[in-house]
C-alpha cells in the first residue's frame, strides 16, 4: 500500500468507523494508538477536519453506524454506539481495518480512474483493459480475499459486501459503455450528485420497451436518410452522420428531458458533419426541402436576395412539442471553419435570457433558455475557440447557466490519427479546465448514450454549468463521401467495413429482448424509406414560400434600401444637458479618485456651456440618450469600463472599498440597463459572442471594443465568415459595432494601424459599414444610428488615440441637438478660404491626418486648399462627394493618408473617385493623386523620429502645389 496517498483517496464517502475513532485519537495524541497506524497516519498530509468531514456513506443508502466509542446524548433516543461483533484481537482488528482502508482505495481509484478501461470504442481500437490503480492485487488482495466480507458502511449502498461484489459494481458502474469524469471537480455538492446519480443506479437507465423502441426509430431515421442521401445523391458531399446516429436519439433527450426541467428555448451550433441529419431528424426541417436544395434550388424564396450557402452551412428554427411541452429550437448557421459558432451560440442565448427576464431575473432566466454545442473530436482538441469558449462560462457579463457540449468523436480529424492531433488522453480534457464534468459513452450503446444526455442535462439545469458528452463512435466514410480513408487509415477502414451499423447491432439486442419483432424493425425501415421516396419525388417541384429571417425579435425590420438610412439621432440640448449633468454626479458616500474628481467637474462646465464636447464625453452622450430612450446598451471588450487610455471610465471606483458606480445606470427611474464588462484576453470568442448577442437582439447597441484595433486581427474568422458576410449567406442582419482604435503616432508597428484595408477590402453589396470619423459629434451620430433606422448593418468604427485629448477634436452640443444628424463627409471648417473657383487642390482624407493637415495650412496660411473628411468610408458617399466636388471642377483632386500606400484607403477609395465621381463630374481632375507614406510591409516604423520625418513629408507633399 502507498503510504503517501491521500487519506480521502480511501476515505471519500465513508464513516468507517473504528478507522474514524483511531485518526481521531492519533490527532489529538499519536502516541495513543498503535505505533504502526501512528507511522501510517504520519505520512498523511489531508487536513484533519475535512478527511473527518468526508467520512460518510452514500446520502441515498442508509446507515446507522456510529463510531467507536462516543456514546450519543442520553434521552435523545438515538441506538446504541455500534460495536463490533464478537470479540476480535488486536490483529483480527487490524486484518479487517486494512480490508476496509484497501477496498475503499480501489472504489476511490476506480471513481477516478475507471473510465480508463471503460469500454468506450466501438471499433475497439485502442485494447485498454487493464490499469495498475484498478487492480485489487495492487492494494494487498489476493485471491482468497475475494468472497470475504468487508465493511464498507454504505459505500455503493452496501454495508458489507465481498471484494468479487464490489469490483462487479464498479465495473458495471465505471467500466461499462460509460466512462466518467468528475473527481477533478472542486464543488463538493455537484461532486456527490453525480457520484449518487450514478452509483445509485449503477449508472444504466431501465429504459421501457416503449422507450427502447423510440430510440430505435430515432436510429433508424437517421442511418436511411444518410442511406437514402447517398443513393439519391451519388458522389455529393453531405458530410453524414454515418457512424455517429446515436447523437439522434441523444439529442432528442437532451430536448426532451430540458423541457420538463424548465427549458423552453435551445440555440444549437455545430459543424457540418451530421448537420443535415441535426436539421432533418431534430429542427424538423422538411426532408423535401432539403432533397430540393441538392436539387440546386435555393433555401429561400427567388425574390429574396442574397448568396446563399452550401446546405450544410444552413441553420433554421422550429417549435417542438416534447408530450405537451412546446420548445422553441435554433440552428445557427456557420462556415466550415470548425468552433467558429461556439460563442456566437453563447451570444445569442446570453440575449434571449436578457430578454426574458433581464438583469434582474437572469439568475431565473438561465434556466428558460440554454446552449447546445456540438463538436468533431479533433475540432474541440484543437482549436483555441473551445477554451476560449469555455472560459466564459462563468465570466460576469458572458455566463449563460451551463452550455451541453456533445462530441461527435470519431476518432480521427479528415486523416490525422488521434496520437498526432493532441497531447491529452481525450479530446474533451480541455474542459477539465472548467470543471465540467465529462462523460464518455460508447455510441454504438444508444441506451448508453441517451442516459448520459439525460444527466448532463439534469446536472445543467440543477448547477447552472457546463457538462461534456463525449460519444466515441467512427466516421464510416471518409472526411466527405467521395473520399478514400483507406489512403491513410487502412486498418481503421478495415474494421469498420466488417462492422455493423448501430441500427443493425441495437435491432439486433431489441429483437434478442422481444422488444421488437425483426419483422417490425425491418417495418421501422420500410415504412420510413417510403415516407423518403415520396418527399424526394415532391421535392421536384418544392419551392420555399418564405426566408426563415425578420420574424420574432426582429419583427417589423425591414432590407436596408433607398435613402432611409440617416435615422433621427439628434437629441434636444436641454435633454443632452440633463444626461450631462447625471454623468458627472456620483453617490454622497462614494469616494472617486481625486483626478476623476477633477475630470467630472470639467466635463460638467463644459456641457453646461454647449461645449467643446471631447470624444469620451460624446459617447457617453449618445449611450445615455439610448438608455433613457429604452435602447440597451451592452458594451465589452478588453479594458473598456475604464478604456484602453483612460478616456472613458464609464465604471467609477470607489477609492475606499473599490465599491464601482456606473453614472450612466443613475440617469432615470425608467431607464435601460447599461452594461458595461471588462472582457477575458480574448478576440475571436469574445467578438462572436457579441455578433451572437447582437443576432438574437436587434433593439440593443451592442458594442465590441478592442483594446488596439489590430487586436481584431485574431478575431479574423469572425470578421471575414460571419460579420461581413452572414447577411448575404444566411439572410441574419447584425447592427454590431467594432470600435477599432487607430492612428500612426509614433509608438511603433503594434497597434499603430486597425487594418482599415483589410475591411474595405470585404465591403460589398452592402454589407458593412466601415468610417472613420474626426469629430466628437459624427462619432455621437454614428453611434445612434445603429438603432435609430428601420434595418441593421454591422459597423466597423476606427477610433481615435491621441484625438481623444485633442484640443481641436471637440464638438458642441448643437452638434448634437434635435436638427442635427450624421454627415458621410464632412466640409472644410478653415476660415477665409478662396472662392469655390480659386480653390487649386481639395485634399480628401478621414481620420486623424486631418488634423495634422489643417493645423498646417493655418499655419502656412494657405487659401487655395480646401479639406474634405470622409467620415464613412462605404457605402461610399458618392452622392455626398459628387455634390462637395462639383463645387471646385479645375481644382486637383488628391487622397492623403497617413498609413502606407497598400494599406489605409487608398486602394479602396481610387477607383471609387475616379469611376463613380470623378467621372460624372467631368471637371479637370479625372483621377485622384495619392499621398502619404510609399508601400511597406510593416503598419509603422517603430523609430519616433523616423514617424515625425515621414509624417512632415506627407503633410508638406499634400499642402504643396
Amino acid at each position: 500500500m502507498d503510504a503517501n496517498r491521500d487519506l480521502t483517496s480511501f476515505l471519500s464517502g465513508v464513516n468507517a468507523t473504528f478507522i474514524a475513532e483511531m485518526y481521531s485519537k492519533y490527532l489529538e495524541s499519536p502516541a495513543s494508538i498503535d505505533p504502526g497506524w501512528a507511522d501510517f497516519f504520519s505520512q498523511l498530509d489531508d487536513d484533519p477536519t475535512a478527511l473527518l468531514h468526508e467520512m460518510k456513506g452514500a446520502s441515498w443508502a442508509p446507515s446507522s453506524a456510529q463510531i467507536i466509542g462516543i456514546q450519543p446524548p442520553s434521552g435523545n433516543g438515538a441506538a446504541a454506539p455500534a460495536q463490533p461483533s464478537g470479540t476480535l484481537d488486536k490483529e483480527d482488528l487490524r486484518a479487517a481495518t486494512l480490508d476496509t482502508i484497501q477496498a475503499l482505495m480501489l472504489i476511490r481509484a476506480y471513481r477516478v480512474r475507471g473510465h480508463l478501461i471503460a469500454k468506450l470504442d466501438p471499433l475497439q481500437l485502442d485494447g485498454r483493459v487493464y490499469h495498475p490503480e484498478l487492480d485489487p492485487y495492487n492494494y494487498g488482495f489476493e485471491e482468497e480475499d475475494f468472497d470475504r466480507e468487508i465493511f464498507i458502511n454504505n459505500v455503493l449502498g452496501l454495508e458489507t459486501a465481498t471484494l468479487r461484489e464490489i469490483i462487479s459494481i464498479l465495473e458495471e458502474t465505471y467500466c461499462g459503455s460509460i466512462g466518467v469524469e468528475f473527481m477533478h471537480i472542486q464543488e463538493p455538492d455537484q461532486k456527490a450528485w453525480i457520484q449518487e446519480r450514478i452509483e445509485s443506479i449503477h449508472n444504466q437507465t431501465q429504459f421501457t420497451d416503449m422507450g427502447k423502441r423510440a430510440i430505435l426509430q430515432r436510429i433508424t431515421e437517421a442511418e436511411m436518410f444518410e442511406k437514402f442521401l447517398s443513393r439519391k445523391f451519388i458522389g455529393t458531399k453531405r458530410f453524414g452522420l454515418d457512424g455517429g446516429e446515436s447523437a439522434i436519439p441523444a439529442l432528442e433527450q437532451i430536448l426532451k428531458k430540458g423541457g420538463q426541467l424548465g427549458i423552453k428555448e435551445i440555440v444549437l451550433g455545430m459543424p457540418h458533419r451530421g448537420r443535415l441529419n441535426v436539421l432533418a431528424n431534430v429542427m424538423s426541417k422538411p426532408y423535401l426541402a432539403i432533397f430540393s436544395e441538392f436539387h440546386g434550388t435555393s433555401a429561400n424564396p427567388e425574390d429574396v436576395q442574397g448568396s446563399g450557402d452550401v446546405k450544410y452551412h444552413l441553420g433554421t428554427s422550429s417549435d417542438r412539442d416534447f408530450n405537451g411541452v412546446p420548445m422553441h429550437l435554433s440552428l445557427t448557421a456557420n462556415p466550415s471553419h470548425l468552433e467558429a459558432v461556439n460563442t456566437v451560440v453563447l451570444g445569442k442565448v446570453r440575449a434571449k435570457q436578457m430578454q426574458r427576464g433581464g438583469i434582474e431575473n437572469l439568475p431565473n432566466s438561465k434556466n428558460d433558455v440554454m446552449g447546445l454545442l456540438m463538436h468533431g473530436d479533433a475540432a474541440f482538441a484543437g482549436q483555441g475557440l473551445v477554451p476560449e469558449t469555455l472560459d466564459l462560462s462563468h465570466l460576469k457579463g458572458y455566463r449563460t447557466g451551463g452550455t451541453i457540449h456533445f462530441i461527435v468523436n470519431n476518432q480521427i480529424g479528415f486523416t490525422t490519427n488521434p496520437s498526432h492531433s493532441r497531447s491529452s488522453p481525450y479530446c474533451s480534457d480541455i474542459a477539465k479546465g472548467v470543471q465540467a464534468p465529462i462523460f464518455h459513452v460508447n455510441g454504438d450503446d444508444p441506451e448508453a448514450v441517451v442516459h448520459v444526455s439525460r444527466i448532463a442535462v439534469e446536472f445543467r439545469q440543477k448547477f447552472q454549468c457546463d457538462a461534456v458528452i463525449d460519444m466515441f463512435c467512427y466516421r464510416r466514410f471518409g472526411h466527405n463521401e467521395s473520399d478514400e480513408p483507406g489512403f491513410t487509415q487502412p486498418l481503421m477502414y478495415r474494421r469498420i467495413a466488417k462492422h455493423p451499423t448501430v441500427r443493425e447491432t441495437y435491432a439486433e439486442k431489441l429483437v434478442a429482448e422481444s422488444v421488437v419483432s425483426e419483422e417490425e424493425a425491418q417495418a421501422m425501415v420500410s415504412g420510413f424509406m417510403m415516407r423518403l421516396e415520396d418527399d424526394f419525388e415532391s421535392a421536384a417541384t418544392y419551392k420555399p414560400d418564405k426566408a426563415d429571417w425578420l420574424e420574432g425579435s426582429w419583427g417589423g425590420f425591414q432590407r436596408a434600401r433607398g435613402e432611409a438610412r440617416r435615422g433621427e439621432t439628434g437629441i434636444a440640448v436641454k435633454k443632452l444637458k440633463e444626461i450631462g449633468r447625471k454623468l458627472t454626479q456620483w453617490p454622497e458616500e462614494f469616494t472617486p479618485h481625486p483626478k476623476i474628481i477633477r475630470q467630472l467637474k470639467a466635463k460638467r462646465e463644459a456641457i453646461e456651456k454647449g461645449g467643446p464636447i471631447d470624444w469620451a464625453t460624446a459617447e457617453a452622450l449618445a449611450f445615455g440618450g439610448l438608455l433613457t430612450e429604452k435602447t440597451p446598451v451592452r458594451l465589452s471588450g478588453q479594458d473598456c469600463g475604464r478604456g484602453t487610455f483612460s478616456q472613458r471610465h464609464a465604471v467609477l471606483v470607489d477609492q475606499a472599498n473599490e465599491n464601482r458606480f456606473l453614472p450612466l445606470n443613475a440617469l432615470d427611474e425608467g431607464q435601460e440597463e447599461f452594461e458595461v464588462i471588462d472582457s477575458p484576453l480574448s478576440e475571436a470568442g469574445v467578438l462572436g459572442f457579441e455578433y451572437g448577442y447582437s443576432l438574437a437582439e436587434p433593439n440593443a447597441l451592442v458594442l465590441w471594443e478592442a483594446q488596439f484595433g489590430d487586436f481584431a486581427n485574431g478575431a479574423q474568422v469572425i470578421i471575414d465568415q460571419f460579420i461581413a458576410s452572414g447577411e448575404t449567406k444566411w439572410l441574419r442582419m447584425s447592427g454590431l459595432v467594432m470600435m477599432l482604435p487607430h492612428g500612426l503616432e509614433g509608438q511603433g508597428p503594434e497597434h499603430s494601424s486597425a487594418r482599415i484595408e483589410r475591411y474595405l477590402q470585404l465591403c460589398a453589396e452592402d454589407n458593412i459599414q466601415v468610417a472613420n470619423c474626426t469629430t466628437p459629434a459624427s462619432y455621437f451620430h454614428i453611434l445612434r444610428r445603429q438603432v435609430r433606422r428601420p434595418f441593421r448593418k454591422p459597423l466597423v468604427i476606427f477610433t481615435p488615440k491621441s484625438q481623444l485629448r485633442h484640443k481641436s477634436c471637440v464638438s458642441t452640443l448643437r452638434e448634437m441637438g434635435a436638427d442635427s444628424s450624421f454627415h458621410r463627409v464632412l466640409w472644410d471648417n478653415g476660415e477665409n478660404l478662396h472662392p469655390d473657383k480659386k480653390i487649386k487642390r481639395v485634399i480628401l482624407c478621414s481620420g486623424k491626418v486631418y488634423y495634422d493637415l489643417f493645423e498646417e495650412r493655418e499655419k502656412r496660411g494657405l487659401k487655395d486648399i480646401y479639406i474634405l473628411r470622409l467620415e464613412q468610408l462605404y457605402p461610399f458617399p458618392v452622392k455626398a462627394l459628387v455634390k462637395e466636388l462639383s463645387r471646385f471642377k479645375d481644382a486637383e483632386i488628391v487622397w492623403c493618408q497617413e498609413e502606407a500606400k497598400n494599406m489605409g484607403g487608398w486602394s479602396f477609395v481610387a477607383p471609387c473617385l475616379e469611376d463613380d465621381v470623378l467621372a460624372r463630374i467631368g471637371g479637370k481632375a479625372q483621377r485622384p493623386v495619392y499621398v502619404g507614406r510609399p508601400a511597406a510591409a510593416s503598419p509603422a516604423t517603430g523609430l519616433a523620429k523616423r514617424h515625425v520625418f515621414e509624417q512632415e513629408k506627407l503633410v508638406n507633399e499634400a499642402l504643396t502645389l
